[in-house]
């Protein structure tokens, strides 16, 4: 396994960059939005975000490769690993109304930095052997990828629009780009794992200790650079404190609530998604597929791991394999093949399918196959790779913008609902082995899978039927090309 997923990696590469070439030489490149390009102050502005950006999405990768490794080395049981992946989830449910209730009260700067104080005690919690910091450790993990999905995107935008007055059209080109740094970063974030956890000896415990400096960065940077910046740019502090004039002179204006603002946007969203049964159809795919994503998550370092193979080498190629199906999208979508969002969103729960049909046989008990395992995998990542994209483009068609926040709200809570219910289940049968291992759990899991695949090409299909003329759910002329 060792020559394998090393092969597989150079491949993988390979594959990648014969593919952005591909891309380069076939797509015209598109254009910069009036300026934006060339306009040093808001290049400026762009690169002083992206600094901070990209130091918390590289502290977040680095944390994936040996976290269940981690529990494994403290000698914990694979329910009891379980159990801490379901706290996991869980704390992301519950911690996501705050993560859209923290920047309206406290600031949204002052939030970023409280994710990176959150994040950094999460890693620091991975030196503790007790069950209990541990899951502690998984709490704060919850609150602060749910506060790196909302924070810094929401002080950009407040920044960008309000304070530097730049267009909206401008903000895509910057978030482009942070998307194309995040494939890169996950798959260099694999390779420093590995060589610090098995190059350097150093144990899967010190990935996360990597993580805290780089978090420490990053909240240098948000307390002073993106402090000095809202001092020079105007909006200081970033709260909703504008003045009236009164009888007596200037008022306070009582701050909208915040929390009025959330349910508010839960109302729209539920009205949205209940209207509308292409919205429907779309939260029910979304669901389905990205559950067993994170079921994925979850099962693959257990069914590789004991075979040997250097597990940040093989994160690096997962991410890889994902980086090529976005590269894939691109290709598809452009001028010379002009593929619709809905064959290519049927393609990818078909691959995925097929990918947990290969692993309900190469994970068959005393008869294991890793380098199918391995293989079944990679598909998986590719088809999440061209899922991604597609799933974003037809949000952006069939969900209006006022209201997409609060329907997407909705969509996770079933998302993670159906992925804790899964790692209950299979904490359920492992634990009713004795608290021994389960090949055949995660036999039947993967099988469980393949039927939620099953379920969501039966949605892809119905969707696309409903709306077979419907210009929505379609790249029409050449602005749809390579359209996200």
């Amino acid at each position: 396994m060792l020559l394998t997923a090393y092969l597989a990696f150079i491949v993988l590469l390979a594959l990648c960059v014969g593919l952005e070439l591909t891309a380069r030489r076939l797509i015209p490149p598109q254009p910069t939005p009036s300026a934006a390009g060339t306009n040093p102050a808001f290049r400026r502005f762009q690169t002083l975000f992206l600094r901070g950006y990209l130091l918390a999405l590289w502290a977040d990768w680095l944390q994936g490769p040996y976290l269940y490794k981690l529990y494994r080395h403290y000698s914990f049981l694979e329910s009891q690993i379980a159990i801490l992946y379901v706290v996991g989830l869980a704390s992301c449910v519950l911690f996501a109304p705050v993560a859209s209730w923290l920047p309206q009260v406290l600031g949204r700067r002052q939030t970023c930095l409280i994710f990176c104080l959150a994040y950094s005690a999460c890693c620091l919690t991975k030196l503790s052997r007790d069950y209990f910091v541990l899951i502690t450790g998984r709490v704060l993990g919850g609150l602060s990828t749910s506060l790196l999905s909302t924070a810094f995107e929401a002080w950009y935008v407040r920044r960008h629009v309000e304070a530097h007055d730049f267009p909206k059209e401008w903000i895509p080109n910057t978030f482009t780009k942070a998307a194309s740094w995040n494939h890169g970063l996950a798959v260099a974030a694999g390779l420093v794992a590995n060589m610090l956890a098995e190059w350097l000896h150093l144990g899967p415990v010190a990935p996360f200790l990597l993580a805290v400096p780089c978090l420490a960065a990053c909240g240098w940077v948000v307390l002073t650079d993106w402090g000095l910046e809202e001092k020079e740019g105007g909006l200081e502090g970033d709260l909703n404190k504008t003045p009236l004039l009164g009888p007596l002179g200037p008022a306070p204006l009582p701050r909208v609530s915040a929390r009025a603002q959330f349910w508010r946007s839960c109302q729209e969203g539920l009205r949205c998604l209940l209207s509308d049964r292409r919205v429907m159809l779309l939260g029910g795919v979304q669901a389905l597929f990205e559950s067993v994503l994170y079921i994925f998550i979850f099962l693959w370092t257990p069914v590789l791991d004991p075979h040997g193979p250097p597990l940040g080498i093989v994160f690096s190629c997962l991410m890889a394999a994902s980086m090529a199906g976005s590269l894939l999208y691109r290709l598809a979508t452009s001028s010379r093949y002009r593929l619709q969002p809905g064959h290519l969103l049927c393609f990818s729960m078909l691959l995925a399918f097929f990918s947990f049909f290969m692993l309900t046989f190469s994970t068959s008990p005393g008869q294991p196959r890793p380098r199918e395992s391995l293989l079944a995998f990679l598909l998986l990542e590719l088809a999440s790779g061209l899922y991604f994209p597609t799933v974003s483009f037809l949000q952006g068609r069939v969900i209006p913008e006022e209201k997409r926040a609060g329907t997407l709200a909705w969509f996770r809570v079933p998302l993670h609902l159906l992925a804790c219910l899964g790692l209950l289940a299979l904490h359920g049968e492992v634990s009713g082995t004795g608290g021994g291992e389960s090949g055949s759990g995660t036999r039947h899991m993967f099988g469980g899978c393949a039927v939620m695949m099953l379920a969501a090409l039966l949605a892809v299909v119905s969707l696309f039927t409903l709306g077979r003329n419907d210009v929505d759910l379609r790249l029409e002329g050449p602005k749809g090309e390579g359209e996200m």
